[in-house]
This record gives C-alpha cells, sequence and structure tokens, in this order.
C-alpha cells in the first residue's frame, strides 16, 4: 500500500474495493503448504534452499514461521477448524504438477513432512492436493459445510500461486475470506507484495496476524 499512488488507491476505493471484512461465526483456518519442500531446511540462503528444494522460498519462510505457529495457536485455542495441506506428490505422477515449474525435487526426501514450529496435531486434517487450489478436485468444499464453516482465514505459500489460488476458489464458493499478510511467504517480495494488494481488493480481506486477533 505504501508503494502505490494515492490516486490509484483512491481509485480504487472510489470502484468500492479494498473496504471491510467479516469474520464469521464458525471460521476455519486453511494452513497452505508448509513443508520443507516451499521452505527449505532452516538456516540455509535462498540460492542453497532452492538447490535442496527447487520450490523453497528459504529465509522469508522461517523469517514468517513464528507468525504462522501463534495463528495456529490462536485457532487451536478456540476450538476451530484447521486444515493443513501439502503437495500430494504421488497423485502428481498421475495429473501431472500444479504449475509448469520442471524441477526434480519434489520427489525428494521430506519435501512433504511439516516443520515442527507447524506440524499439525493428532486429529487435525492434512489434505493433500494435487493442483495449486486447495479446492480442486478435493473434498474440502463438503468438509467446510459439514462442519458449518462461515468464513476462511489463510496463510502459508505461496502468496502469489497456491495461497492465492485457493482464497480465489474460497471466494467464488461464498466464503468470506481473510488473508494473514504476515503469515503468508513466498519466493519473491515483489510477488508477494502485488498478490497481496489484488487479493485484498477483489477477493478476500487482507490483514495482520495483530489486526485478526483484535477483530
Amino acid at each position: 500500500m505504501t508503494v502505490l499512488p494515492p490516486a490509484e488507491i483512491a481509485t480504487y476505493r472510489r470502484a468500492g474495493f479494498l473496504d471491510g471484512f467479516r469474520l464469521g461465526a464458525r471460521p476455519a483456518l486453511l494452513v497452505v503448504d508448509v513443508t520443507y519442500g516451499f521452505t527449505g531446511s532452516r538456516g540455509l540462503t535462498f540460492d542453497e534452499a532452492i538447490r535442496e528444494f527447487s520450490t523453497a522460498c528459504g529465509p522469508a519462510a522461517w523469517a514468517t514461521m513464528p507468525t504462522i505457529e501463534r495463528l495456529i495457536g490462536m485457532f487451536r485455542g478456540r476450538g476451530a477448524p484447521i486444515i493443513f495441506t501439502r503437495a500430494d506428490t504421488d497423485g502428481q505422477r498421475f495429473t501431472g504438477r500444479a504449475t509448469k515449474n520442471k524441477g526434480s525435487s519434489k520427489a525428494a526426501p521430506g519435501y512433504g513432512e511439516f516443520p515442527d514450529e507447524c506440524a499439525p496435531r493428532e486429529g487435525e486434517w492434512v489434505l493433500g492436493k494435487t493442483k495449486a487450489s486447495a479446492f480442486f478436485h478435493t473434498p474440502l468444499l463438503p468438509y467446510l459445510v459439514q462442519e458449518r464453516v462461515d468464513s476462511l482465514v489463510v496463510c502459508g505459500v505461496s502468496t502469489s500461486g497456491c495461497v492465492r489460488a485457493t482464497v480465489v476458489d474460497a471466494c467464488s464458493y461464498g466464503f468470506d475470506t481473510i488473508v494473514v499478510d504476515d503469515a503468508c511467504f513466498d519466493r519473491s517480495w515483489f510477488s508477494h507484495c502485488t498478490n497481496l494488494f489484488d487479493m485484498n481488493a477483489k477477493y478476500a480481506s487482507v490483514l495482520s496476524l495483530h489486526e485478526l486477533a483484535d477483530s
């Protein structure tokens, strides 16, 4: 928001974008793809991380991890549903990958494992997906209907990829959706910021964890 020309922001607001959010009575948290395949091991540079896993985001992931951990703790404290997604690499052998990325690291050991900071607990759902959106050909929608979820909070990786695809589909299915900006990360800061702006304008409300906690 600090980079955009004020005149453009004013135009968006006159058109009815950038305003308002609603956290419903029965929200659920979607933690999108926060596995080692998208983080890389702790302490690696970005170049080192992508040598380990071509899809890794490196330092940006680990800088964001404490916020993701606190967000998960918030939902656990409320007893609200939490869904963790990760790539179904076995299914992708038959369906094709989620992007045009040609890297081979997705089959490497540890790719789909969760860092301890955001690891699912027993009884929390780990949803495998073959494409970018957590909704695409998965049982996510009937689960949300069954649980009477009325709004979604989304965090994870990458802001410009699987997070955005999931948020667009959530909006399409009629869910009021909140993206927690400091609990999302991307391999590109520019792409992270641009996609947060677009999601906030069109498909979701973008809030910090602090703003969400105060809501």
